[in-house]
């Protein structure tokens, strides 16, 4: 039985948690063990590291470390929370010096990280661990019908592409498939969102979620599927001041993958918190009801 230490980060618990829950149905749906490590803290995130790296390092390395102790790989859906994770592992491994120093601070916790555990993303763990096979076969309700546009964002697949090409990844689009979706061309699956620039510097990042909602529209797509947080929210929460700002009229839903695979496996979108979702995804609901599209 596959089994993984689940990070699942700040956001997981709050703006994000139909994520969280739908990871969690679609993992259990399929028999992939997830033991959330006990008392994890937040990553750091991009702040630690810009106010003092060796920090920044020490934090996420405690999660690192505490993994270790569980003695399983980390399963991280959040993209910052996956690639602050592997940040820290990298770093950890290629810096002796440093390591030295993490482990000094990890030594007032009674803890210490003395081998590199893999981090991985739950795309890679459902494509290439559980296996598309496998995931076909438990598919109770098709997404056929449903045009999605599948969107990476600027993190889980750079700057090193662990499980998927950093320039046109294709890991989500070949799940999608598997589930009968048809995920269209998407220019933009790799563009950033402009991440926490909303808060600072809005009309940039309007500007950049304006560019990823009219690709997704002119290629015909029902739906954003994404597998970031904070992209989701900017997507989703901001649109209507996209429409004011830009004169467009979007109203395009933003799902996580996991909704996705959920339906389709045959879980109720309650379950997975679909129902908080700001713009609800009527064609994905209505696929499980069962009607057809």
């Amino acid at each position: 039985m596959l089994e993984y230490a689940y990070y699942p980060g700040c956001s997981l618990e709050c703006t994000a948690a139909s994520y969280d829950k739908s990871i969690r149905e679609v993992f259990k749906a399929l028999g992939v063990g997830l033991k959330e490590i006990e008392d994890w803290n937040c990553c750091g995130a991009t702040m630690y590291m810009s106010v003092k790296k060796i920090v920044g390092y020490a934090i996420s390395a405690r999660n690192l470390a505490l993994a270790q102790k569980m003695g399983m790989d980390i399963c991280a859906p959040c993209s910052s929370c996956y690639t602050i994770l592997r940040k820290a592992n990298r770093h950890i491994e290629w810096e002796p010096k440093e390591r030295e120093k993490i482990n000094e601070a990890l030594a007032a916790a009674n803890l210490s990280y003395d081998t590199t555990i893999a981090i991985k993303h739950p795309l890679d763990i459902l494509v290439n661990e559980v296996g598309l096979d496998a995931i076909k076969a438990k598919v109770v309700r098709p997404l056929d019908g449903i045009k999605v546009a599948p969107y990476y964002g600027c993190q889980i697949v750079r700057p090193h592409g662990q499980f998927d090409d950093v320039d046109d990844p294709v890991t989500m689009d070949k799940l999608l498939s598997t589930l009968g979706a048809e995920p269209v061309y998407y220019p933009s699956k790799v563009r950033c969102c402009g991440g926490m620039l909303m808060t600072t510097q809005e009309d940039i990042a309007l500007k950049l979620n304006n560019c990823l909602l009219q690709a997704a529209a002119d290629n015909g797509a029902d739906m954003i599927a994404t597998a970031c947080p904070l992209c989701e929210m900017n997507l989703e929460a901001y649109q209507g001041k996209i429409n004011q700002r830009f004169g467009t009229k979007f109203n395009i839903p933003i799902v996580y993958f996991s909704h996705l695979v959920g339906v389709a496996l045959g879980i109720s979108p309650k379950a997975m918190g679909i129902d908080s979702l700001i713009i609800p995804p009527t064609k994905l609901t209505a696929k499980a009801e069962g009607v057809r599209i």
